[in-house]
């Protein structure tokens, strides 16, 4: 799975997001990442969220959850340094694919 996969926002902004190999190095960079089921119609975006610093992994506990709830689950990153970019991303593609783990959050 190592081909790029774009994902269209609300705005109609289209993000390329690359598939993460969970026990690669990972740089200590902010990223958005989506946990998705990947399909080769597409990807059906399970949560979409944003870190400060990937090396951290605070994603994957999101990734555990969903992989419980739904089967098999893949993180997607795209590097995003700063903070007000990747939250605009993220609302942009909550909007857009109303991930079911974004909207238990909310509730």
């Amino acid at each position: 799975m190592n081909r790029q996969i774009e994902l269209a926002g609300k705005s109609g902004a289209r993000y390329r997001y690359t598939p993460l190999e969970e026990e690669r190095f990972l740089p200590p960079a902010g990223a958005n990442f989506v946990i998705a089921k990947v399909t080769p119609e597409g990807a059906k975006v399970m949560y979409a969220g944003e870190t400060d610093n990937l090396a951290n992994q605070t994603w994957r506990s999101a990734l555990e959850k969903a992989r419980q709830a739904y089967g098999d689950a893949a993180i997607l990153t795209r590097l995003n340094v700063t903070r007000a970019v990747r939250k605009a991303e993220q609302d942009d593609l909550v909007e857009e694919h109303q991930p079911p783990m974004n909207l238990e959050n909310r509730a």
